[in-house]
Parts: structure tokens; C-alpha cells; sequence
């Protein structure tokens, strides 16, 4: 059995919004690690993670050379900035959210 580990423990992350467009970008502490993030921060984990949202797709691009990903969320701000009633109308707090994600633990 794999023991699971939070992904804050291992990277951080920083938020941004372009329309009704999040993107969030994920980087590890330790470059020693970004294999196993690209093995398990997968599209299909942040859309999980993020799926209460009601989201549209999600891309991800590869920083190799910064050692982290920029997942690009679409229609994850509630129809945006300016038209949403939330409270984190920027999303600032789903970069939070998904840094709470469990993943397996690096080997």
C-alpha cells in the first residue's frame, strides 16, 4: 500500500484569472521532484479536485526548466471577475485547494 502525502508538502502554487479563465500554476520546492508531479498532477486530478466548480476543460503545460505546471482551468470563476458573486471572484483560493490534494507518496 502507497502512503498518501499532501501536495503542499512538496510544491506551491500561485493563482490568476483571465475572464471566466483560471490558471494555476504549481511549482515543486525541490527540482528532484517534478517527475513525480508530472506522473501524478495530472488533468484529470485537478479537474477532479475542482469539479464542484462545474468546470470546462482543463489544460496543462509543462515548465520543465522552472520545475512546475500551469493548469488553465476554463469556466472555473463563476462567470469572472466582474460577473461573479463570490467570494474569491479571482480564484486565489483554489490554488489552496489544490495544493490539498493527497497523491501518492514520491518513491
Amino acid at each position: 500500500m502507497t502512503d498518501n502525502v499532501v501536495l503542499c508538502d512538496y510544491a506551491h502554487a500561485r493563482a490568476g484569472d483571465k475572464g471566466n479563465i483560471l490558471s494555476v500554476a504549481v511549482f515543486a520546492y525541490d527540482p528532484a521532484h517534478y517527475a513525480w508531479l508530472a506522473a501524478e498532477l495530472t488533468v484529470e486530478r485537478v479537474a477532479s479536485c475542482l469539479a464542484h466548480r462545474q468546470i470546462g476543460r482543463v489544460r496543462r503545460y509543462e515548465l520543465p526548466n522552472l520545475g512546475g505546471f500551469n493548469f488553465v482551468v476554463e469556466n472555473a470563476l463563476e462567470g469572472g471577475v466582474n460577473a461573479s458573486p463570490g467570494i474569491d471572484r479571482h480564484g486565489k483560493s483554489l490554488s489552496y485547494l489544490l495544493l490539498d490534494l493527497r497523491l501518492p507518496a514520491p518513491a
